[in-house]
Protein backbone atom coordinates (compact mmCIF):
# COMPACT_ATOMS: atom_id res chain seq x y z
CA UNK A 1 0.00 0.00 0.00
CA UNK A 2 1.19 3.51 -0.84
CA UNK A 3 1.32 6.04 2.00
CA UNK A 4 1.42 9.82 1.73
CA UNK A 5 3.61 10.46 4.77
CA UNK A 6 5.60 7.23 5.08
CA UNK A 7 8.07 5.25 3.02
CA UNK A 8 7.77 1.53 3.76
CA UNK A 9 10.34 -0.98 2.49
CA UNK A 10 10.99 -4.63 3.28
CA UNK A 11 14.30 -6.49 3.21
CA UNK A 12 15.10 -9.94 4.55
CA UNK A 13 12.57 -10.11 7.37
CA UNK A 14 12.99 -6.42 8.26
CA UNK A 15 10.56 -3.63 7.45
CA UNK A 16 11.84 -0.05 7.48
CA UNK A 17 9.27 2.70 8.04
CA UNK A 18 10.61 6.14 7.18
CA UNK A 19 8.67 9.19 8.30
CA UNK A 20 8.39 11.35 5.21
CA UNK A 21 7.30 14.95 5.74
CA UNK A 22 10.65 16.61 4.98
CA UNK A 23 9.31 20.16 4.64
CA UNK A 24 7.84 19.95 8.15
CA UNK A 25 10.83 18.11 9.70
CA UNK A 26 8.55 15.06 9.95
CA UNK A 27 6.15 16.81 12.31
CA UNK A 28 3.65 14.25 13.56
CA UNK A 29 0.38 15.31 11.99
CA UNK A 30 -2.77 13.21 12.32
CA UNK A 31 -2.40 11.81 8.82
CA UNK A 32 1.12 10.57 9.55
CA UNK A 33 0.25 8.95 12.88
CA UNK A 34 -2.86 7.35 11.38
CA UNK A 35 -0.79 5.92 8.56
CA UNK A 36 1.86 4.74 11.00
CA UNK A 37 -0.75 2.94 13.10
CA UNK A 38 -2.19 1.35 9.96
CA UNK A 39 1.23 0.23 8.72
CA UNK A 40 2.10 -1.35 12.07
CA UNK A 41 -1.26 -3.15 12.20
CA UNK A 42 -0.48 -4.77 8.84
CA UNK A 43 3.04 -5.71 9.92
CA UNK A 44 1.71 -7.27 13.11
CA UNK A 45 0.19 -10.09 11.04
CA UNK A 46 2.87 -10.28 8.33
CA UNK A 47 4.63 -13.57 9.01
CA UNK A 48 7.59 -12.55 6.83
CA UNK A 49 8.54 -9.64 9.10
CA UNK A 50 10.45 -10.25 12.31
CA UNK A 51 11.64 -6.73 13.14
CA UNK A 52 10.78 -3.13 12.24
CA UNK A 53 13.00 -0.05 11.99
CA UNK A 54 11.35 3.34 12.48
CA UNK A 55 13.39 6.26 11.19
CA UNK A 56 13.25 9.74 9.66
CA UNK A 57 15.77 11.81 7.73
CA UNK A 58 19.36 12.75 8.55
CA UNK A 59 18.06 16.17 9.64
CA UNK A 60 15.08 15.11 11.72
CA UNK A 61 13.62 11.90 13.08
CA UNK A 62 10.58 13.97 14.01
CA UNK A 63 10.61 17.52 15.32
CA UNK A 64 7.43 17.10 17.35
CA UNK A 65 3.68 17.18 16.96
CA UNK A 66 2.13 19.35 14.29
CA UNK A 67 1.36 22.46 16.32
CA UNK A 68 -0.94 23.85 13.62
CA UNK A 69 -3.31 20.96 14.33
CA UNK A 70 -3.14 21.43 18.10
CA UNK A 71 -3.24 25.17 18.73
CA UNK A 72 -7.02 25.61 18.46
CA UNK A 73 -7.98 22.42 20.26
CA UNK A 74 -10.21 22.53 23.35
CA UNK A 75 -10.18 20.25 26.37
CA UNK A 76 -13.22 18.34 25.13
CA UNK A 77 -11.76 18.18 21.64
CA UNK A 78 -8.62 16.56 22.98
CA UNK A 79 -10.50 14.34 25.42
CA UNK A 80 -13.14 13.11 22.97
CA UNK A 81 -10.64 12.40 20.18
CA UNK A 82 -7.49 11.19 21.90
CA UNK A 83 -5.19 10.86 18.90
CA UNK A 84 -2.24 10.00 21.16
CA UNK A 85 -4.07 6.94 22.45
CA UNK A 86 -5.68 6.06 19.14
CA UNK A 87 -2.67 6.30 16.84
CA UNK A 88 0.60 7.21 18.56
CA UNK A 89 0.45 4.41 21.12
CA UNK A 90 0.28 1.89 18.26
CA UNK A 91 4.08 2.02 18.38
CA UNK A 92 4.14 1.05 22.06
CA UNK A 93 1.47 -1.63 21.52
CA UNK A 94 3.33 -3.23 18.60
CA UNK A 95 4.23 -6.76 19.69
CA UNK A 96 7.17 -7.45 17.40
CA UNK A 97 10.59 -5.89 18.05
CA UNK A 98 10.85 -2.30 16.78
CA UNK A 99 14.02 -0.19 16.67
CA UNK A 100 14.15 3.61 16.44
CA UNK A 101 17.01 4.80 14.22
CA UNK A 102 17.32 8.47 15.14
CA UNK A 103 19.29 11.16 13.35
CA UNK A 104 18.85 14.88 13.84
CA UNK A 105 15.98 16.24 15.90
CA UNK A 106 13.79 13.97 18.02
CA UNK A 107 11.84 16.60 19.91
CA UNK A 108 8.52 16.58 21.73
CA UNK A 109 6.37 13.93 20.09
CA UNK A 110 9.39 12.77 18.11
CA UNK A 111 11.23 11.93 21.31
CA UNK A 112 8.09 10.28 22.68
CA UNK A 113 7.61 8.10 19.58
CA UNK A 114 11.28 7.08 19.69
CA UNK A 115 10.91 6.09 23.35
CA UNK A 116 7.90 3.91 22.48
CA UNK A 117 10.24 1.75 20.41
CA UNK A 118 12.13 -1.10 22.05
CA UNK A 119 15.49 0.62 21.80
CA UNK A 120 17.08 3.60 20.10
CA UNK A 121 20.18 3.64 17.93
CA UNK A 122 21.28 7.25 17.48
CA UNK A 123 23.35 8.99 14.88
CA UNK A 124 26.01 11.24 16.36
CA UNK A 125 24.02 14.31 15.28
CA UNK A 126 20.87 13.28 17.17
CA UNK A 127 19.24 15.72 19.57
CA UNK A 128 16.51 14.69 21.99
CA UNK A 129 14.21 16.97 23.91
CA UNK A 130 10.79 17.63 25.44
CA UNK A 131 10.41 21.36 24.81
CA UNK A 132 6.62 21.48 25.20
CA UNK A 133 6.86 23.84 28.17
CA UNK A 134 7.91 26.57 25.74
CA UNK A 135 4.45 26.20 24.14
CA UNK A 136 2.56 26.47 27.40
CA UNK A 137 1.95 22.72 27.78
CA UNK A 138 3.84 19.62 28.90
CA UNK A 139 4.55 16.33 27.13
CA UNK A 140 1.29 14.49 26.53
CA UNK A 141 2.25 11.26 24.75
CA UNK A 142 4.23 9.64 27.55
CA UNK A 143 7.19 11.99 27.71
CA UNK A 144 7.03 12.67 31.45
CA UNK A 145 6.69 8.94 32.13
CA UNK A 146 9.00 7.16 29.68
CA UNK A 147 11.74 9.78 29.85
CA UNK A 148 11.80 9.56 33.65
CA UNK A 149 12.05 5.78 33.50
CA UNK A 150 14.87 6.03 30.97
CA UNK A 151 17.06 8.79 32.44
CA UNK A 152 15.85 9.30 36.01
CA UNK A 153 13.92 12.05 37.79
CA UNK A 154 16.57 14.77 37.89
CA UNK A 155 17.44 14.76 34.20
CA UNK A 156 13.80 14.34 33.15
CA UNK A 157 12.83 17.33 35.31
CA UNK A 158 15.69 19.33 33.81
CA UNK A 159 14.64 18.58 30.24
CA UNK A 160 10.88 18.98 30.71
CA UNK A 161 11.08 22.16 32.81
CA UNK A 162 13.80 23.97 30.84
CA UNK A 163 13.03 22.54 27.41
CA UNK A 164 16.72 21.95 26.73
CA UNK A 165 17.93 19.41 24.19
CA UNK A 166 20.18 16.45 24.95
CA UNK A 167 22.86 15.44 22.45
CA UNK A 168 23.54 11.88 21.36
CA UNK A 169 26.50 11.28 23.67
CA UNK A 170 24.61 12.52 26.73
CA UNK A 171 21.62 10.44 25.69
CA UNK A 172 23.78 7.32 25.61
CA UNK A 173 25.40 8.12 28.97
CA UNK A 174 21.94 8.67 30.45
CA UNK A 175 20.52 5.38 29.18
CA UNK A 176 18.08 6.91 26.69
CA UNK A 177 19.78 5.30 23.67
CA UNK A 178 21.51 1.95 23.36
CA UNK A 179 24.38 3.13 21.15
CA UNK A 180 25.66 6.06 19.10
CA UNK A 181 27.19 5.69 15.64
CA UNK A 182 28.31 8.13 12.92
CA UNK A 183 25.18 9.38 11.20
CA UNK A 184 26.27 8.01 7.83
CA UNK A 185 26.44 4.53 9.42
CA UNK A 186 23.11 4.78 11.24
CA UNK A 187 20.89 2.82 8.87
CA UNK A 188 23.52 0.17 8.22
CA UNK A 189 23.92 -0.35 11.96
CA UNK A 190 20.16 -0.42 12.58
CA UNK A 191 19.64 -2.85 9.70
CA UNK A 192 22.36 -5.14 11.01
CA UNK A 193 20.71 -5.25 14.44
CA UNK A 194 17.24 -5.68 12.94
CA UNK A 195 18.31 -8.58 10.69
CA UNK A 196 19.95 -10.30 13.64
CA UNK A 197 16.67 -10.01 15.55
CA UNK A 198 14.59 -11.04 12.52
CA UNK A 199 16.59 -14.26 12.18
CA UNK A 200 15.82 -15.29 15.75
CA UNK A 201 12.66 -17.15 16.72
CA UNK A 202 9.87 -14.56 16.43
CA UNK A 203 7.67 -15.92 19.26
CA UNK A 204 10.70 -16.11 21.55
CA UNK A 205 11.70 -12.53 20.63
CA UNK A 206 8.15 -11.34 21.26
CA UNK A 207 7.98 -13.05 24.64
CA UNK A 208 11.37 -11.59 25.58
CA UNK A 209 10.12 -8.10 24.67
CA UNK A 210 6.93 -8.65 26.68
CA UNK A 211 8.91 -9.81 29.71
CA UNK A 212 11.26 -6.82 29.69
CA UNK A 213 8.33 -4.42 29.34
CA UNK A 214 6.59 -6.16 32.24
CA UNK A 215 9.49 -5.19 34.49
CA UNK A 216 8.26 -1.57 34.35
CA UNK A 217 4.76 -2.52 35.51
CA UNK A 218 5.36 -4.99 38.34
CA UNK A 219 7.34 -5.60 41.49
CA UNK A 220 10.63 -7.49 41.19
CA UNK A 221 9.07 -10.66 42.63
CA UNK A 222 6.11 -10.50 40.23
CA UNK A 223 8.42 -9.79 37.29
CA UNK A 224 10.66 -12.75 38.10
CA UNK A 225 7.60 -14.99 38.45
CA UNK A 226 6.35 -13.82 35.01
CA UNK A 227 9.80 -14.34 33.49
CA UNK A 228 10.06 -17.86 34.96
CA UNK A 229 6.66 -18.90 33.60
CA UNK A 230 7.41 -17.66 30.08
CA UNK A 231 10.86 -19.25 30.19
CA UNK A 232 9.26 -22.57 31.09
CA UNK A 233 6.63 -22.12 28.37
CA UNK A 234 9.36 -21.74 25.76
CA UNK A 235 10.19 -25.43 26.25
CA UNK A 236 6.90 -26.21 24.50
CA UNK A 237 8.21 -24.68 21.26
CA UNK A 238 10.02 -26.33 18.37
CA UNK A 239 12.41 -23.39 18.25
CA UNK A 240 13.73 -24.16 21.75
CA UNK A 241 14.51 -27.72 20.63
CA UNK A 242 16.13 -26.46 17.42
CA UNK A 243 18.16 -23.74 19.14
CA UNK A 244 19.63 -26.05 21.77
CA UNK A 245 20.20 -28.88 19.29
CA UNK A 246 22.03 -26.51 16.97
CA UNK A 247 24.21 -25.32 19.84
CA UNK A 248 25.25 -28.83 20.86
CA UNK A 249 25.78 -29.82 17.22
CA UNK A 250 27.83 -26.67 16.56
CA UNK A 251 25.68 -25.45 13.67
CA UNK A 252 23.52 -22.42 12.90
CA UNK A 253 19.93 -22.86 14.10
CA UNK A 254 17.05 -22.80 11.66
CA UNK A 255 14.08 -21.35 13.49
CA UNK A 256 10.56 -21.91 12.13
CA UNK A 257 8.65 -19.65 14.57
CA UNK A 258 6.85 -22.64 16.03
Amino acid sequence: MAYKTLEVTKDGGVCTIKLNRPKALNALCNELTMELAEALAKLETDDAIGCVILTGSDKAFAAGADIKELQDKTFLGQYDHDVFGLYWEAVARFRKPIIAAVAGYALGGGCEIAMMCDFIIAGDNAKFGQPEINLGVMPGAGGTQRLTRAVGKSKAMDMCLTGRMMGAEEAERSGLVSRVVPVDELMETAMSAAKKIAHQSLPIAMMTKETINTSFETTLAQGIHFERRLFQAMFATNDQKEGMSAFTEKRTPHFTNK
